[in-house]
């Protein structure tokens, strides 16, 4: 069966529907933005997300500048914004804000210390 591909919000880059990330530029939101939080679809410019009520503006912690929730990267610095579930059986990246992954459920204790490795360098 024949799919139709749509381009990627990010790059422009023709994707597969179904794709979870752009084979081009890496996006893990080829499609659309959504709440870290509770994933429903979000937009920039929005001041809150309509699903949860969580602010859709939060504060880089590696550079003290506003940034939109729902990118991959800091708006101002450009560093990731994404930690690691902290399961071995999931490891799925998650906003830093995240106190449970939103894909297992399990509990992210250790997002600061995932932060600073990043600020000193390492990942």
């Amino acid at each position: 069966m024949a799919t139709y591909k749509v381009p990627c919000i990010h790059c422009g880059e023709m994707v597969e529907r179904d794709a979870h990330n752009c084979p081009k530029c890496g996006s893990r939101s080829p499609f659309g933005y959504h709440c870290p939080t509770c994933l429903k679809p979000i937009e920039r410019g929005n001041a809150v997300c309509s699903g949860c009520g969580r602010p859709l503006t939060t504060t880089c912690p590696y550079c003290g500048g506003a940034t939109f929730v729902g990118g991959e990267r800091c708006d101002a610095c450009g560093t990731t914004l994404l930690i690691r579930c902290e399961s071995k059986r999931c490891g799925e990246l998650q906003f830093f804000e995240n106190t449970k992954c939103t894909v297992c459920g399990k509990p992210i204790k250790k997002a600061a210390k995932q932060i600073e490795a990043i600020k000193n360098g390492g990942k």
